[in-house]
Parts: structure tokens; sequence; C-alpha cells
């Protein structure tokens, strides 16, 4: 298999950070494709915020609050990975917590051995972006491997 730069030029893990916006939804939808094309593996990554971008009322507990949000991710990747596989797709999945995101997907990225990256231009980071800067945008700066950037229509509402 040929390499170029410490990469493979012919990926076989893809990762797919999701965050179950439609713009990442488009993104894992042209992960599927190249994965069947080049038979590779696609390994999803949802990271929970510890400092989320959405105001919890006080009453609800942050371990309710990631207990509710892990649930949901479980459910949500249990049915992508039930269509990946109907397509021939291989794949995994990963939660994880923590208040880089960034970083949480870089350390991903070497733990994995991923060879490239899918992801989208825009989330459901709200405000978050115009504080800290784009995700993909940090991503696309610090990753060492290939990376798919799929533009994507900015979601209503949101300020990035």
């Amino acid at each position: 298999m040929p390499r170029a730069g410490g990469f493979s030029l012919v990926p076989k893990r893809i990762l797919v950070p999701i965050d179950f916006s439609s713009s990442s939804e488009a993104a894992l939808k042209h992960a599927a494709a190249l994965a069947q094309n080049l038979h590779a593996e696609i390994h999803l990554l949802h990271v929970i915020p510890m400092f989320t971008a959405i105001k919890m009322p006080d009453f609800v507990p942050e371990t309710e609050f990631i207990g509710g949000a892990r649930k949901a991710a479980e459910r949500h990747f249990a049915l992508c990975q039930t269509d990946l596989a109907t397509r021939g797709v291989r794949a995994s999945s990963t939660i994880k917590v923590g208040n880089d995101v960034v970083r949480t997907i870089l350390d991903e990225i070497e733990h994995r051995h991923i060879d490239m990256m899918v992801i989208s231009t825009h989330g459901l980071t709200g405000w978050h972006p115009l504080v800290f800067g784009s995700i993909a945008e940090k991503l696309v700066k610090l990753v060492y491997i290939p990376v798919l950037l799929i533009r994507t229509e900015k979601p209503e509402g949101a300020n990035a």
C-alpha cells in the first residue's frame, strides 16, 4: 500500500466526529461512500462537552445531563452502525466527555490510528465558534492526517 508523509494514501480507518447535527450527518454520508469504495472502516466519535453550549436549568445535575447525553448518543450510534452494516461498512463508535473537544478528537486519532477524518463545517456549537473558533477550523490546522471537510449550510439560529 502506498504511503506518503507518514500516512497511508488509501485510508483504512476514517474518523467521523459527530454531534448529531444535519451537518455532521452529511459528513457521515460522505464518509460512508468513501468507506464503501475504499473498503475502509468508519469510527464515529461523539464528544459530550463538560461545559455545554446550552444553559441548563439549575436543577439538572451535570451527571444527569451527561448520562442522558450518553444514552442519546448510544441510541443514535446504534442506528448509524445498523445503517452502515447494511451497506457493508464496518463501523465502531466512541463517546467521550471532555472540556476540550478538539484535544479529545486529536487524542482519538492517535489512539485509534486513524488514517483520515471527515468533518463538516457547521455543527450544533451555537455561540461557541464566535468565542473559541470553529472546531473544524482548529482540527484542519492541527491534524496530521488527510481531512475531508464537508461544507454545509449554516444551521438556522447558529451564529457561526
